[in-house]
């Protein structure tokens, strides 16, 4: 290639500024080998050996036994060895390590650096010129033409000559992208051989940090975060606003304790509804859900007799422990919530039903049933004790918060850690792919509403804790949007198969932290509507051009 500028290298003027890294480092690598042939490979070798004799179930005990004692005897031989060269190994590895740190940014990487820079703006010249050729050949052929459908036809070629000599400078951006970060790993490529893959800290932060500039595209990065880019500008201009409006700060310990409070319960519903998501479903039932959990988890933890009844009859739970009480409210909050998941679930999986149907059914059916046997009264507050009991204020710091912890934790360790989370995953991103691997779709969907159904069960009886009752058939109504947009904001997708615990986590957080600053700030509760609505329909806008943009 000949040269369009002093600064630009040929891969030979490359080659030889390396050359004289690659023979000092590799004299000493190649010194480091042999001292490393009889100890350090050697350990390597021999405990594969010996793994694999474990896992042979071809062997008797005995065999296993003596096979074993003599790769033990072997294995001290080599260890000893290795103990041996161990000083004279870390000298070389530090005359290699010293060399390259006095010699290789000076000597070569930066000379590389300086010739894609070169590179890159040759190209943009190149291109310039290219579409200065493109437009004046454009023209004069315009000028030529008189029919309509010929200048047509003309101008949809010119635009393919632009997009061409626009790809043609993007493909030499990237040879120079590619070319500098090829020379700048080469140098942990030599650490790497030189340590075997033993990294410091800042060198792996270094190469994480090099890979994600490498890998960094404007538009990816947009799609991904441009919704949290534009909340967090709104979150700033409410803090701004604030003081402004209400003569207080808005970022204070006490509001955001009480953020994280609100968010505590609603956690719980935002992770059920997040598996129910990830394979391609929805929950339109979670608010009632809610209802039906605080009504009787109200019902059982009532101070004194209850004033009101379920189906005309007047239920007294005074009789049994408070912690009786407190247990038995749980448990009925799951049973009731995991009893209505599991039937939409069963329709869902079995008949093919999409979620949204069999879930709307449940929200009227619930909603039908519990109003009907209330008479949509609300039955009041619960024991004044059953709160500092269950979710205590320890130094003015709610406990409520360590219960969504330990939720997240373990719907964390359920969807990356266990047989079931992998399935999810299958089953959300292709049924039918996952039902001929062997997995069960049925199972794995039925699975996935009875979790939800659990989550739910203790969602809605935390809530009545924290509220000290109230519980009616329309308390929660609506829940399920904020669940739902806090799931599609955290990056759980609709179109099955994508999602992290962590986004789940940050939704809700967007969420409750949004409602709880336009409440400060006095807006209405039907204009916050309409900033969830808004949040929404964008979420799953991106949600959707990521899915096109990977078609």
């Amino acid at each position: 290639m000949a040269n369009e500028n002093s600064n630009i290298l040929t891969a030979e003027q490359e080659m030889k500024l390396r050359q004289p890294i690659e023979d000092y480092v590799g004299k000493i690598q190649k010194k480091i080998d042999e001292l490393r042939v009889d100890g350090t490979d050697k350990i390597v070798e021999i405990q594969n050996v010996m793994d694999s004799i474990k896992r042979d179930r071809t062997l008797t005990k005995g065999e296993k036994e003596d096979r074993l004692a003599k790769c033990k005897t072997e294995l001290d031989k080599a260890k000893a060895v290795e103990a041996k060269n161990k000083d004279e190994v870390s000298k070389l590895i530090a005359d290699a390590e010293n060399y390259l740190k006095e010699h290789f940014d000076k000597d070569y990487y930066q000379a590389v650096k300086a010739s894609c820079a070169a590179e890159k703006a040759a190209a943009k010249a190149r291109h310039h010129q290219k579409v200065a050729e493109l437009e004046k050949e454009h023209k004069a052929a315009v000028a030529k033409l008189s029919d309509h459908q010929e200048i047509k036809d003309e101008n949809y070629v010119y635009k393919n000559r632009l997009f061409d000599a626009k790809m043609t400078m993007e493909k030499e951006f990237q040879a120079a992208k590619d070319r500098r970060h090829a020379a700048y790993s080469y140098k942990f490529h030599l650490i790497d051989l030189l340590r075997m893959s033993k990294f410091t800290f800042m060198e792996t932060r270094v190469q994480k940090w090099e890979n994600y500039k490498y890998t960094f595209n404007r538009r990816n990065f947009l799609l991904q975060n441009g919704l949290y880019i534009a909340i967090l500008l709104i979150f700033i201009a409410l803090c701004i606003i604030t003081p402004i409006v209400k003569g207080s700060p808005l970022l204070t310990y006490n509001n955001v304790l009480n953020i994280l409070q609100q968010a505590s319960p609603r956690m719980f519903l935002a992770l059920g509804v997040a598996a129910l998501i990830l394979l391609a479903g929805t929950d339109l039932s979670i608010g009632r859900m809610v209802g039906m959990g605080m009504t009787a988890a109200t019902i059982i933890m009532h101070q004194g007799i209850n004033t009101g009844g379920v189906f005309g009859h007047i239920f007294d739970f005074t009789g049994m422990p408070v912690i009786a009480r407190v247990i038995l409210a749980l448990v009925v909050c799951i049973v009731l919530c995991t009893f209505f998941t599991t039937i939409a679930g069963f329709f869902t999986a079995k008949f093919k039903m999409h979620p949204f149907i069999s879930t709307m059914a449940n929200m009227l059916v619930i909603f039908g049933i519990v109003t009907y046997a209330t008479k949509g009264v609300s039955f009041g507050a619960i024991e004044a004790t059953i709160p500092n009991m269950v979710i205590p204020k320890v130094n003015g710091f709610p406990t409520i918060i360590l219960w969504a912890v330990a939720a997240i934790a373990i719907v964390w360790f359920i969807w990356n850690k266990t047989t079931f989370g992998k399935n999810l995953y299958a089953v959300g991103g292709n049924p039918e792919a996952a039902s001929v691997s062997g997995i069960s779709v049925f199972g794995v969907t039925v699975g996935a509403f009875v979790m939800a159904g659990v989550l739910y069960g203790f969602g809605s009886w935390l809530e009545c804790i924290r509220m000290v009752g109230s519980g009616s058939a329309a308390y929660g109504q609506g829940w399920e949007m904020d669940a739902i947009a806090a799931c599609v904001v955290g990056g759980v997708s609709f179109t099955g198969g994508i999602g992290k615990i962590s986004g789940v986590v940050v939704g809700v957080f967007i969420f409750t932290a949004l409602t709880y600053s336009l409440t400060i700030l006095g807006i209405d509760t039907n204009l916050q509507f309409v900033f969830s609505g808004i949040i929404i329909l964008v979420a799953v806008t991106l949600d959707c051009l990521k899915y096109v943009q990977k078609k």
